[in-house]
């Protein structure tokens, strides 16, 4: 592909400003579009992108009006009718999805790709930290901002590169890895999917497509049908024995495990991550499983697991004080929230839990609502606010308040702008917020409520 200009639709995506970052350190003027300013949109205006907030044709800058010289790349959670996606698209450009820019860039990279419908983030975010402390080095396009490297991309020597395969639209099928995680294979994106079976298919298909010689590590209890017999297959979990897993786990006083990690041909001893929770222990582990395949050091990786310091939006601690704790986290499907949910009570036991939930996508709440309630029940007291659209237009029928008659504790829809106010004159002990939308714009508001405190 012979271009120097590159338009992203839908630019402020985690995953597309990644790419956008790449090629504004490759050289290549880069601008987009985006529905609303981020923090992401403004750091790359910083960098030198162009972004425009206003879906019209006109508003696209002239330099990159020239299909002979600008590749247009674009994120299915662009709408089809998008006036921007129609003039590029009735004038000829170049046009190719996200998923397909990362296949192109991991051609002859040694590819290290994490998938899962929950989990993966976190997971390849430390697979790429111990990757750089532990491995030698190697770049990364991750799904959330990690906050060891500061960014949501990482360049580096060596040919080694960690991705974050996402199931979504099936992209993960533009992938080809040396070595793939597959964290979980639940029920989800069935507005695109149908059905369960054809989630597992995708990811059956995901798996067929690991090259010759290279190795798939599946999360213990998962079942695919695997169909690749030139590679090597490994399970892992967080504590049941198996080829990688957690063995001699102490909690320890700041909610953070203690653990010796469990690999074929050797115990690693006393390892704690630098973050807390149960489920970043068994992240930890399947992270970990990926440098013991690709070559290691194995002291330097055990002072990697202490120094990771976690991603952004995930087990994200704003307020932690003896009188007031608040997190945030991204968990936005049943089983997601369940593993988050239970790791914060393992933490802080005594504590009154009070969560703010945030929908994400009207036909995920059709479909789980059920799980959604069984979850939110482990916890004191919920707040649940209306549902986030994202690229969906309202079902008749489906809204926040059908989950309330099942939530097995105090509940009630909450408007957005009545949030704040509602926590101000509950001043909540323990306070967690979840979701895919926008309901991280309201933390640092939030995070401020109990330094007035």
């Amino acid at each position: 592909m012979n271009f120097s200009k590159v338009y992203f639709l839908g630019i402020g995506g985690i995953g597309m400003s990644a790419l956008a970052r790449y090629f504004l350190h490759e050289g290549k003027q880069v601008a987009g579009y985006d529905r609303t300013a981020s923090e992401l949109t403004r750091a790359l205006e910083c960098e030198g992108a162009t972004v425009t907030y206003e879906d019209e044709a006109d508003t696209i800058p002239e330099p990159f009006r020239d299909k002979a010289d600008t590749l247009v790349v674009y994120t299915p959670a662009i709408p089809s009718d998008s006036l921007q996606f129609g003039f590029f698209r009735d004038g000829g450009f170049e046009i190719v999805k996200r998923s397909r820019m990362l296949g192109v860039m991991a051609e002859g990279k040694y590819l290290m790709a994490v998938a899962g419908t929950h989990g993966k983030t976190t997971t390849s975010t430390m697979a790429a930290w111990f990757d750089r402390e532990a491995g030698g080095g190697g770049s990364a396009f991750l799904g959330g901002i990690s906050k060891n490297f500061g960014s949501n991309l990482v360049l580096g020597p060596g040919e080694r590169l960690v991705v974050e395969a996402d199931e979504f639209d099936r992209s993960f099928l533009q992938l080809y890895p040396d070595v793939a995680v597959v964290t979980a294979v639940d029920a989800d994106h069935l507005d695109i999917y149908g059905t369960h079976e054809a989630v597992k298919e995708a990811f059956s298909e995901f798996v067929g497509q690991i090259r010759p010689g290279g190795a798939l590590i599946l999360k213990q209890g998962v079942e695919l049908d695997i169909r690749n017999d030139r590679i090597r297959v490994y399970r892992y979990a967080y504590d049941t024995p198996c080829d990688f897993y957690a063995d001699r786990i102490r909690l320890e006083p700041d909610g953070r495990h203690t653990f010796d990690l469990v690999c074929p041909d050797r115990v690693i001893r006393d390892c704690t991550p630098g973050v807390p929770g149960w489920v970043n222990v068994e992240n930890c582990v399947a992270a970990a499983a990926m440098l013991w395949v690709a070559g290691f050091d194995e002291a330097k990786l055990r002072v990697a697991i202490a120094s990771f310091s976690g991603v952004k939006r995930r087990f994200d601690f704003y307020v932690n004080t003896p009188k007031h704790i608040y997190m945030d986290d991204y968990a936005h499907h049943p089983n997601e929230l369940r593993a988050a949910i239970t790791s914060v009570r393992e933490m802080f036991p005594a504590r009154k839990l009070t969560v703010v939930f945030q929908p994400h996508l009207y036909t995920r709440t059709r479909d789980f609502y059920r799980e959604f309630a069984e979850a939110l029940s482990l916890c004191d007291e919920v707040l649940l606010l209306p549902i986030y659209p994202a690229r969906e237009e309202p079902i008749e029928g489906v809204a926040s308040e059908m989950l309330l008659p099942l939530i097995g504790c105090p509940a009630r829809v909450v408007r957005k702008k009545d949030l704040t106010d509602v926590l101000k004159s509950k001043n909540p002990e323990l306070l967690v917020t979840f979701g895919a939308g926008d309901i991280d714009r309201f933390c640092t508001q939030i995070a401020g409520l109990f330094a007035e405190k």
